[in-house]
């Protein structure tokens, strides 16, 4: 059995509302400030991930003439 619906004070109605904005403004406002951090952090990761690509395939070539010499 279904209990009808209660009458919501304009008050509550008006700080829920409110809250919510607030909400989404800091999340918008947080958003703008953790991006350009991200973007530094994945710029860094990028070049560390070349040089680490670079040592292996230096380290690759090394092993390989090591090979080729002892045969």
């Amino acid at each position: 059995m279904m209990v009808p619906p209660v009458q919501v004070s304009p008050f509550i109605k008006m700080a829920r509302y409110s809250a919510l904005l607030a909400g989404i403004l800091y999340g918008k406002t947080r958003c703008e400030y953790l991006k350009p951090i991200a973007e530094e952090d994945r710029r860094i990761e990028a070049e560390e991930k070349k040089k680490r690509e670079e040592l292996e395939r230096i380290a690759k070539q090394l092993a390989e003439a090591e090979d080729s010499i002892l045969k």
